[in-house]
């Protein structure tokens, strides 16, 4: 069986899915990759199922090998990639042979990168899933040295595919809507967290993302007397001093403090990736435009995939050039 050799990794990466649905009741978060785009986006490019499992990096440099063909696709956040000292454009699939090392380091811009295989990664199951979820206690963090089992990449010669570069990386605007504590804020406290750009703080993790503003603390009538329930994912929670936290990947399922909206699906992602100090602001839309914007993760998969295209590479680069069909035809030069 092919091999997934990690020669060095830095801390808290791990394997990450599309998360496990069915155990909130059971006080277990959906968890998963923290930017469900990049993987996505990694099942597009080498052909895959939403049951693709990858490597999450967050912010953290790996060197590693594979012992067989591989192919893989570097999603996420962009970083600096290359193959035994050949440079690798990031957003796109490429070939990897048995026992060249692959080298991946963060550029700054954004928090989690993301490495997947064409054989795909298979680790046992846990609750149905590989991911690891450390809140949860399920699976752990790679640490060097970690042998990873892979399944035969049948298309490991396959072209080369690329994205169009994404801006989810950068903050900006979260798009939120109103939930059932919503009324609790005045129009005029709404108003003004619409108003306000917020800086994520360095106190973010899988679990929830804090941001800071210089402004008055955004109160809730009542907030001190609200009796815990289900939270979910996109949840905007302001703590007792009128701070907000968006609940990311492997937040808590219960909770008291007073919640002034959800952020919805699509933009999950942009705070997930958003580095400290990384300007973000709030805009209100209806239920009604939340539904327009929304795709299931298997429609997304293919609006994805349909608009991926063919890596141009560099002639210079191509160790394999003579394995291309150049010329396709002669002419004599005396046609008319």
């Amino acid at each position: 069986m092919p091999e997934l050799t990690l020669h060095q990794i830095g801390p808290n990466a791990s394997l990450q899915d599309l998360g496990r649905e069915g155990y909130l009741r059971f006080g277990l978060s959906r968890g998963g990759a923290m930017d469900r785009i990049a993987l996505l986006e990694a099942a597009a490019l080498l052909g895959q199922g939403l049951d693709i499992c990858a490597v999450e990096l967050p912010s953290a440099p790996v060197r590693l090998s594979v012992s067989a063909p591989q192919r893989v696709a570097l999603t996420g956040a962009p970083m600096l990639a290359e193959v035994d000292g050949r440079a690798l454009q990031w957003g796109a699939s490429h070939s990897l042979e048995a026992g060249e090392i692959l080298s991946v380091r963060p550029t700054g811009r954004g928090l989690y990168g993301y490495i997947a295989f064409g054989g795909e990664i298979e680790t046992d199951f846990a609750l149905g899933r590989r991911s690891t979820h450390f809140t949860g206690g399920l699976g752990q963090a790679l640490v060097s040295g970690t042998v990873l089992p892979l399944g035969a990449d049948a298309k490991a010669d396959g072209p080369p595919r690329r994205l169009k570069p994404d801006a989810r990386f950068d903050g900006g605007r979260l798009r939120f809507v109103t939930g059932p504590q919503t009324g609790l804020y005045s129009e005029e406290m709404l108003a003004a967290f619409e108003a306000t750009r917020f800086r994520k703080s360095g106190h973010a993790n899988r679990q929830a993302a804090k941001l800071e503003h210089d402004g008055v603390p955004f109160s809730a009538e009542g907030q001190l007397g609200i009796v815990s329930e289900v939270i979910v994912l996109g949840d905007i929670q302001m703590t007792g001093q009128g701070e907000p936290f968006v609940l990311l990947a492997e937040h808590q399922t219960m909770g008291g403090y007073p919640r002034i909206g959800a952020v919805i699906p699509q933009d999950i992602a942009r705070i997930a990736q958003a580095n400290a100090g990384a300007e973000l602001w709030f805009e209100r839309i209806s239920l009604e435009e939340a539904d327009g914007l929304y795709f299931t993760e298997k429609e997304l998969l293919r609006r994805i995939r349909d608009a991926s295209e063919p890596l141009v590479r560099d002639p210079y680069d191509m160790n394999d050039l003579l394995g291309y069909q150049l010329i396709s035809g002669m002419i004599t030069g005396q046609e008319d």
